[in-house]
């Protein structure tokens, strides 16, 4: 417990204290027993103090799920001085950003918080709100799009919608190793997750058409032709 000084208000390092004390301990009854189950009493129990005190931080449940919500999208975030977009390898960029981005959704606490928002979103829609409003996935839309764009100027890539493009690898690289971390599947492995940025990468710049590969001779058989 965060010390209190006697015959005054809480000094500022108290404080803080004291309100990261509270989220500790929403954040774990929240991601264990789910935002429906938890109520202000039980937070108050375990962070050791009064209704009274809960309520001079908190509006109510739904800001102190806000809270919990926004600290946990904060620390998940790359850090100021990580670069993201910088480089002349638009593949190497890619990669970059699809490793940490691949990093924080598979993070315990990000599954933990996406299992309990699918989970209960149906019954408190509220809940999809306040992660949107954290708007994580549109930083990383716009970070994709950015380099896309670049290359798109620079005239090495032929792009007409940066944004869909980037909307659509970024589902590349979370949609399956989300799934199979909440158990739609068997968890993918370390070294599958370590080579999955670069093959995600692969296909989105690459495509299937496998150009530099030696063609079989069944696979040149009855091509359809294309019309321009």
């Amino acid at each position: 417990m965060p010390k209190v000084r006697r015959g005054g208000r809480p000094s500022r390092e108290a404080s803080e204290q004291l309100g990261e004390l509270i989220l500790d301990a929403a954040t774990e009854l929240f991601l264990t027993h789910g935002f429906g189950a938890t109520s202000i009493e039980a937070v108050a129990q375990r962070a050791h103090i009064s209704k009274r005190t809960f309520y001079h931080r908190f509006e109510d449940k739904a800001a102190l799920f806000a809270a919990v919500v926004h600290r946990i999208i904060k620390r998940l975030r790359p850090a100021a001085g990580i670069p993201l977009i910088q480089g002349a390898d638009l593949a190497e960029v890619l990669e970059r950003l699809a490793t940490l981005i691949l990093r924080g959704a598979l993070s315990p606490q990000a599954i933990a918080l996406h299992r309990l928002i699918v989970a209960e979103s149906a019954r408190f829609p509220e809940l999809a709100e306040v992660l949107a409003r954290e708007r994580a996935t549109e930083e990383a839309i716009t970070l994709i799009a950015g380099a896309l764009e670049r290359e798109a100027k620079a005239g090495r890539l032929k792009l007409d919608d940066t944004i869909f493009a980037a909307h659509q690898f970024l589902q590349a690289v979370i949609a399956l190793p989300q799934r199979r971390a909440m158990g739609l599947g068997a968890p993918m492995s370390k070294r599958e997750l370590a080579e999955w940025p670069r093959k995600v990468v692969d296909l989105f710049l690459n495509g299937c058409r496998g150009a530099a590969r030696e063609r079989s001779p069944s696979s040149r058989r009855k091509e359809p032709k294309i019309n321009h």
